[in-house]
C-alpha cells in the first residue's frame, strides 16, 4: 500500500526540480477562472429544476406519521400532607390497567 502524501511530496518535490532545471514550464494559475469553475460543480443540475426541490422534499419528509400532543392537566404544587393527593396524581399519571 502505497502513502499518498509521500507520493504527492514526491511530485511536487519533482516539478520544482524539473522547473528549475528548465526542463518544465512553471503553470500559471488564475485563481479568478478556477474559483469560478468550481461554483458552476458546486450546485447539481437537479438542483437548479424543479425535480431537485421535489427530491429535497421526498428525502427528508418524515416517513412516520406524527401525532399531535395531548394537553396536560394544570398540577397544583401545593403540599397538603394528605398521603391521599399523592395517590389521585399517580393514578392521573397511569391509570389502572
Amino acid at each position: 500500500m502505497t502513502n499518498l502524501d509521500s507520493a504527492a511530496s514526491f511530485d511536487a518535490e519533482q516539478l520544482k526540480e524539473d522547473i528549475g532545471k528548465g526542463e518544465t514550464k512553471k503553470p500559471k494559475v488564475n485563481l479568478e477562472a478556477d474559483y469560478e469553475l468550481a461554483q458552476e460543480f458546486s450546485v447539481s443540475e437537479v438542483d437548479k429544476t424543479g425535480a431537485g426541490v421535489e427530491a429535497a422534499k421526498a428525502a427528508t419528509e418524515s416517513k412516520f406519521e406524527l401525532n399531535q400532543p395531548q394537553s396536560a392537566k394544570p398540577q397544583s404544587a401545593e403540599s397538603t400532607g394528605n398521603p391521599e393527593d399523592f395517590l389521585e396524581m399517580a393514578k392521573d399519571v397511569k391509570p389502572a390497567q
